[in-house]
């Protein structure tokens, strides 16, 4: 057994109930710690799957608050997290009455597996009673602070050897992070995608023939930190190119994976263009540079939304490639403007031409080669303004 370990979300959920009376939505991949995180901050919890509470829930919200004891004069203000609740049919209109009759005298929080973002997308009815919060696995940043930041570039700090080699390893799911056991990761990897493809598809999408959506997604688990062509893929699955879409739009909602797609400032052009894709787990991808690449892809992902989440800013993940193929990985938009170019080397300290080419057109304000062999520097990355060759582990102790 691994000890549970204190999470940014735990500090997020506490400064949201501090500031704010809308509910809290924690959404994120399958076995990412979400029930861990909200049950500890949570009073009361709730859970549609658990028989008792399923019965009580049906009842509507004044059995709830009876349930919850909300009669009571009480202080501070209980939290109820509620469990896999969007396998209820009405649950959107039961939160609805729930929070406007009982908001002012508790403070709510909404999580469950993976499938909640999808279920959350279906309609507007509870516009303006929640906020999002969207949960990603351990990254280097977490393993330093759990404070949650007041402005999206915080100064560089080491990380210690066993932790960066048990994240480049093990990846940043809890379980497969804490423990630190080869075996135990490999079977936690094939567990999680079997309960994905067998349980979790059959949940949100009638889809026939599941065994070409498993080919599909073994197809995909080897092209991490590749472009996409889709006519090729359809191709070697033996579908439609419009299938091949709609299934890559599901497995990507079910954080599976994601795409990054290109920037242009003209954004018909961008639309043309094919993505890139990532694995939302990188201790799967068995190529060196592409595991690097994908390392860097998460965590630059975890900085961009967990940024527009605290309402820090409007930030976007993207990528850069022109007609003549010069390529920069990643570059982050802040508010519709570029901000921060990156491209990943495993040791090549030569600066990258396209980094240097991307900066100029772009008017960027950062640009880094991210480099993952070298040793941690405790300089702050974002006093340059110059393209300029970085270890990895001093830029990502600066994200999220």
């Amino acid at each position: 057994m691994t000890t549970p370990r204190l999470r940014l979300y735990d500090t997020l959920l506490q400064e949201h109930f501090a500031r704010n009376r809308q509910m809290a939505f924690v959404s994120g991949p399958r076995q990412v710690g979400k029930t861990t995180t909200c049950r500890q901050e949570g009073t009361d919890y709730l859970n549609w799957d658990n028989t008792d509470d399923r019965r009580v829930i049906l009842r509507g919200p004044a059995a709830v608050a009876q349930r919850l004891g909300m009669d009571q004069l009480r202080t501070p203000l209980p939290v109820v997290v509620f469990d896999e609740l969007h396998k209820h049919v009405k649950w959107k209109s039961f939160l609805k009455g729930f929070f406007d009759v009982y908001g002012e005298r508790i403070r709510i929080i909404v999580t469950g597996s993976s499938r909640l973002d999808v279920f959350r997308r279906g309609g507007d009815s509870l516009m303006g009673r929640y906020f999002l919060y969207r949960m990603h696995p351990f990254s280097v940043a977490e393993c330093l602070r759990i404070a949650a930041p007041s402005e999206p570039i915080r100064p560089p700090m080491p990380l210690p050897d066993p932790e960066w080699t048990a994240l480049w390893e093990h990846g940043g799911f809890p379980e497969p992070f804490l423990r630190r056991e080869s075996s135990f990761t490999v079977r936690w990897r094939g567990l999680r995608h079997d309960q994905l493809m067998k349980e979790d598809i059959r949940e949100v999408a009638q889809i026939q023939d599941l065994g070409a959506l498993e080919h599909l997604s073994i197809l995909l688990a080897e092209r991490s930190a590749q472009q996409l062509i889709f006519s090729s893929l359809a191709q070697e699955v033996g579908i439609a190119t419009d299938t091949v879409r709609r299934w890559l739009d599901l497995l990507e909602r079910l954080h599976f994976g994601f795409r990054v797609k290109p920037w242009f400032a003209n954004v018909t052009k961008a639309l043309r263009k094919e993505p890139k894709w990532f694995l939302r787990d990188w201790s799967g991808v068995e190529d060196p540079g592409a595991r690097a690449e994908t390392f860097v892809a998460c965590h630059l992902l975890k900085a961009v939304e967990g940024w527009s989440d605290r309402g820090l800013g409007r930030f976007e993940l993207r990528y850069l490639r022109d007609k003549l193929k010069r390529e920069v990985d990643f570059l982050v938009v802040r508010d519709r403007k570029p901000w921060l170019l990156v491209e990943v080397k495993t040791s090549d300290t030569a600066l990258s031409d396209s980094l240097r080419y991307f900066q100029s057109a772009t008017r960027a304000a950062h640009a880094f080669q991210a480099v993952m062999d070298l040793p941690y520097v405790d300089v702050d990355c974002f006093s340059r303004s110059d393209p300029t060759v970085v270890p990895a582990r001093t830029l990502l102790s600066q994200l999220l």
